[in-house]
This record gives C-alpha cells, sequence and structure tokens, in this order.
C-alpha cells in the first residue's frame, strides 16, 4: 500500500524545488508526496523589507499553520527562514543533506566593485558585512524569487543571494562569485532544508528520521543555538556557521554580531563537541563583548 504524505510548501520555484527534493528522498521509500501550496506574508508583501515584517517567520508562519490544522502532514521550509526556537506542537523532524551555505554576488567580482558601487540585498547580515569591508558601497532593498531578483540585477551593479539556489534551479546568472565564509559569513542554516511535522504524530516523525542527514541536523543545531540564545530572532545582523573536519568529530563554531550599518563587527571562534552549548556559549561572549549593548542602541 502506497503511502501519501502532504507537504505544505510555499508557491516559489524554489521552494517547490525544496519539497521536490523531499518528496524524492520519501520517494526512495515507497511515499508519494502531495503539495499543499501555502501563500505566507513574505511572498504577498514585497513592498517591505523583510526586518520591517518580523523578521525570521514571514516565509513560514502559514506554511507552519497549514501542518497544525491539518491540512498537511509535514512542512518543508529552507532552514534560513525558520525561527530558531520551534513552533509549539511540531517537531524539527528531519534536515536532509546540506547544500553550498556561501552568499553569492551577482553582477560582479567582489574585487571588482568600483568605488560606490551599488548593491542591492534584503539582508541586513549580508549589508553589515559588506558594509564593514568596503563602507564606500552604496546598498538598495531588494525583494522577490529568485527570478525576480535576478531580472532586477541590471539595475544595479551587484546583487547578493545565496548560492544553494543558483545552484538548485540550474540558472545562469552571468557574472557571479560564490563569497568564501571569511568574507560573508552565513546565515543561520544557510544552504539546509528543514522538514517539520507535528509533535503528536511519531508515525511521521520516524518516516521524516530515515532522510535525515545526521551530520547537517546536528551541525544546524548548533547555529541555531546561537540564534535562539540572542532572543529566538535577534533584530541586528548575526550569522553562525558549524563545520567539522569528520562527521561525528569536533565543530568549529564561527559566529557574529554588527550593528546594522557594520561599524562594529563582532565577531567569536569555539571548537568543541556540544554543539548545542557552543552556539549558547558563543552568543553569550558576543553579547557580553558589546552585542548587548548593540541591543539596547
Amino acid at each position: 500500500m502506497t503511502t501519501v504524505v502532504r507537504a505544505a510548501t510555499r508557491a516559489s520555484p524554489l521552494a517547490r524545488w525544496q519539497t521536490d527534493r523531499v518528496g524524492a528522498l520519501l520517494g526512495r521509500l515507497g511515499v508519494v508526496v502531495e503539495p499543499v501550496v501555502v501563500s505566507t506574508l513574505g511572498d504577498e508583501r514585497l513592498d517591505l523589507p523583510i526586518h520591517a515584517m518580523g523578521g525570521k517567520g514571514v516565509f513560514v508562519t502559514e506554511v507552519q499553520r497549514a501542518l497544525l490544522d491539518g491540512r498537511a502532514d509535514i512542512a518543508v521550509h529552507s532552514m534560513k527562514d525558520l525561527p530558531s526556537i520551534t513552533e509549539e506542537g511540531l517537531t524539527l523532524a528531519a534536515v536532509p543533506e546540506r547544500g553550498d551555505v556561501r552568499d553569492a554576488l551577482v553582477g560582479a567580482r567582489f574585487l571588482d566593485l568600483a568605488p560606490g558601487a551599488s548593491v542591492a540585498t534584503g539582508s541586513i547580515r549580508r549589508r553589515a558585512q559588506l558594509a564593514a569591508l568596503r563602507p564606500d558601497l552604496v546598498f538598495s532593498e531588494l525583494r522577490g524569487n529568485i527570478a525576480t531578483r535576478l531580472a532586477k540585477a541590471a539595475d544595479f551593479d551587484a546583487i547578493v543571494m545565496a548560492a544553494a539556489a543558483i545552484d538548485r534551479l540550474g540558472v545562469n546568472p552571468g557574472v557571479w562569485e560564490a563569497l568564501p565564509v571569511e568574507v560573508l559569513l552565513p546565515q543561520v542554516g544557510q544552504g539546509a532544508l528543514a522538514v517539520e511535522c507535528r509533535s503528536d504524530d511519531p508515525a511521521t516523525a520516524a518516516l521524516l528520521a530515515r532522510i535525515d542527514d545526521t551530520e547537517a541536523h546536528r551541525l544546524t543545531d548548533a547555529e541555531r543555538s546561537f540564534l535562539a540564545t540572542l532572543g529566538g530572532d535577534c533584530d541586528l545582523p548575526a550569522a553562525s556557521h558549524a563545520t567539522a573536519d569528520s562527521p561525528g568529530g569536533p565543530i568549529t563554531l564561527r559566529s557574529l554580531l554588527a550593528a546594522e550599518d557594520g561599524s562594529v563587527v563582532l565577531r567569536d571562534e569555539r571548537v568543541g563537541d556540544d554543539g548545542v552549548a557552543m552556539g549558547a556559549a558563543a552568543a553569550g561572549a558576543l553579547l557580553d563583548a558589546g552585542g548587548r549593548a548593540l541591543l539596547q542602541a
């Protein structure tokens, strides 16, 4: 007998790719995934910056609601859009294999940006880090799905987007460069998918556990712990990226907290085995090092 699982998802091509990828993984287990397409606040209000709408959650709240009210059995998200504190009644049951974590500069290479170049991005994290490196850059807001953003690229000297989106959609943006994490530290969970189910549905949780990449899950847990300790959805530019030289081996966690204009950039790097504890410790260290004053300001 075929098992059918309903997956709540946004309508964008990238979101549908992500859901199709989860469907392909579950398909190997004899499961058929039926998409339940949901519109989110972030999709509808393209006239507002993401941070003006409350930051994280604007792309996931309605998707999670479809799961909680029984219209869907699972929800598929970009991990970077998911609040670091899991919604009551839900379980983060699977983190499939992770893609490219880097940010990409489209339209020019970083070293080729002329003085005063115009760069468009909807992310205050990207803007702050680039401003710290190049205070001369002029920033503009950028919203919309991947195709829309690429279409707007000609209006600026460069735009910034996730390298994973370029890879997954197979688009050719012309001149572009994936920026090393040493230049632009990624958003928490960037490049990873997150699959949720209801906490009272152990059968679905057990099914999703079979497509979980335990290493990707372990590393993103460390990053999410950093953000959760900052306050769940810190209003300041924040970044955290966990790596390990071998599966199950020691974790290196690099974290960042900055002023929106890039005038202050606080960094932390630590190595250890307990990623969740490391994330919390990194957040505490950056708050004590001046981050708390930035939040109060």
